[in-house]
């Protein structure tokens, strides 16, 4: 399982390649982005116990510190990148979408081979994705309103279904049946990469006339915002005189978003040319987490 999930960049890309050569397989299966994402929530919410958010308690600087950096570098990183390249409404809308999301589940797990500090993560991820079911509307509405009409108290309310309810069973799931949920555990990230390719198959599909005229300088946009996140997150953090461990735990999770989020998100609320951002930064951030991780993680065994 673990050989399967360090793949997944790869599995993103060969389904997306499927997805632009055959759209007629993915594109019957739009209706399930937003169940999928909930799935995957659901499964992120099983990974977490009441305990995990003791973190809050124990350094409510730190939290706070790095809830701030990822709901004002990501969605201002995002609002400039997308106006810089002169992206149409939709286009800016979706890159938004992904700068306003929360931290994405992976981060825990990149945050480990970097050596950070794992619980930090966790509670980073479970913090920022519960304030995001208010942020990401609101902020959304902000920054796109200029450009495109947001109904952010349904954005809301979808959040509460797709974000809340799924995770909060999770969690619900773990703490009372405890010795029913850790024999499936193991299965949890395989099944969330699952159901994250499928998302990004779909929409790759949803957008394969569009790809070829505006793919390339998505993509370009996509890895500025994630780079601009992972940098900024550390040296800031740095600058604010916290340690190289928490520094690395912090970037991370500020430079990598829950894009699966801002997918459903999109998709719903304003089409399938906005979700093609989110769909790229779930393929990239990924890579770029693992390659950061990679290159912290070898440098504390030398240190």
């Amino acid at each position: 399982m673990d050989r399967i999930n360090a793949l997944f960049p790869l599995w993103a890309i060969l389904f997306s390649a499927l997805a632009y050569a055959m759209p007629s397989l993915f594109v019957p299966l739009k209706e399930m982005i937003v169940p999928l994402l909930g799935f995957i929530m659901f499964c992120m919410g099983m990974t977490l116990l009441p305990k995990d958010f003791k973190e809050v308690v124990r350094r409510p600087k730190v939290i706070a510190l790095g809830i701030v950096l990822q709901f004002t570098l990501m969605p201002l990183g995002a609002y400039l990148i997308a106006h810089l390249f002169g992206f149409p409404a939709l286009l800016i809308a979706g890159f938004i979408l992904v700068g306003t999301a929360p931290g994405g589940t992976a981060s825990n797990v990149m945050a480990f081979l970097a050596k950070g500090d794992v619980a930090l993560s966790i509670t980073l991820t479970a913090c920022s994705t519960l304030l995001g079911v208010i942020l990401t509307p609101y902020l959304t509405l902000f920054l796109t309103q200029e450009v495109i009409e947001v109904n952010a108290l349904a954005m809301l309310m979808s959040i509460v279904k797709i974000v809340f309810f799924p995770v909060a069973l999770g969690v619900a799931m773990n703490y009372f049946l405890r010795q029913k949920v850790e024999k499936v555990q193991r299965l949890l990230p395989t099944l969330s990469i699952v159901g994250i390719v499928l998302i990004i198959a779909i929409v790759v599909a949803l957008n394969q006339h569009k790809i070829l005229e505006v793919g390339a300088w998505v993509a370009l946009g996509v890895v500025m915002h994630n780079t601009l996140g992972l940098v900024l997150g550390y040296f800031l953090s740095k600058m604010a005189g916290l340690e190289e461990k928490i520094a690395r735990t912090i970037a991370i999770e500020v430079g990598m978003q829950n894009s699966g989020l801002a997918v459903a998100l999109a998709t719903k609320y304003f089409g399938a040319l906005a979700a093609l951002p989110g769909a790229i930064f779930s393929v990239w951030h990924n890579v770029s987490g693992s390659l950061i991780a990679s290159y912290w993680g070898r440098g504390s065994e030398k240190e």
